[in-house]
């Protein structure tokens, strides 16, 4: 996968979305957050992250408000790609894989941010889209970036949130099987004699319950052909509690 060039065409969606979307619309499964606070801080995290690949701590953006939220996120959709694309992608970076780790032994680097930031714009685009009634199936979005979506956040994500504590190793072991894919995935830190509990599903469908957009029958994916082999309370309880930041 191309990251870099998949990333640039998620943005530009998101952008495009951006001059449609009303700022005031709720986006009720994030909380009090409305589209604007959406936009803002996707704006805020491309900014973050370009810092992060150069080793950097960014300037501040400030606490607004904003009056052009679509100039806003262009700006630092537009620093956050010419950041990566300049920078080697195996130069050493700050990421989110060395937590309290010495610099001297840091094995993060700008390449992580390629795939990190793809997918939280691909997130929040579905979460911008979902929110205004348009959604993203129209956009061609191909199961090969929803699995690597899921891969990061099994592989990359909720480890994180286990090493810093800020969730309880899972009561079950979670099992993500995609539809049409030769692997699944599994969930780390529940005890070896944990029930099993497998989600079943698109590949959209299963990134997206990861990534805390819900529970497997969720009205917003309602329809996706998510089923649940085990105790269901369970998979709901793990991802009710989130499973990333």
């Amino acid at each position: 996968m191309d990251h870099l060039r998949t990333l640039a065409e998620l943005q530009e969606r998101f952008l495009e979305t951006t001059r449609r979307g009303d700022p005031a619309t709720p986006i009720l499964w994030l909380g009090r957050w409305r589209v604007e606070q959406l936009v803002v801080h996707l704006a805020r995290i491309h900014h973050w992250a370009a810092g992060q690949a150069r080793r950097e701590q960014e300037t501040p953006l400030g606490r607004g408000p904003f009056d052009d939220l679509p100039a806003l996120y262009e700006v630092c959709a537009a620093e956050l790609r010419a950041t990566l694309a300049e920078l080697d992608p195996d130069a050493r970076a700050w990421a989110l894989v060395d937590d309290g780790v010495p610099r001297a032994q840091q094995r993060g680097t700008v390449r992580f941010w390629y795939r990190r930031q793809l997918h939280e714009t691909l997130v929040h685009l579905w979460d911008l889209r979902t929110a205004i009634g348009e959604g993203v199936d129209d956009l061609g979005i191909g199961d090969e970036v929803w699995l690597d979506c899921l891969d990061e956040v099994v592989g990359v994500m909720h480890p994180r949130q286990l090493r810093l504590e800020r969730v309880a190793p899972p009561a079950a072991r979670i099992v993500f099987a995609p539809t049409g894919a030769d692997a699944s995935w599994t969930l780390a830190g529940a005890p070896d004699d944990a029930p099993v509990v497998t989600v079943a599903g698109p590949a959209s469908a299963l990134a997206l319950l990861a990534w805390g957009r819900g529970v497997p029958d969720d009205d917003r994916l309602a329809g996706a052909g998510v089923e649940v082999k085990g105790e269901r309370s369970l998979a709901d309880a793990v991802l009710r509690a989130g499973i990333t930041p």
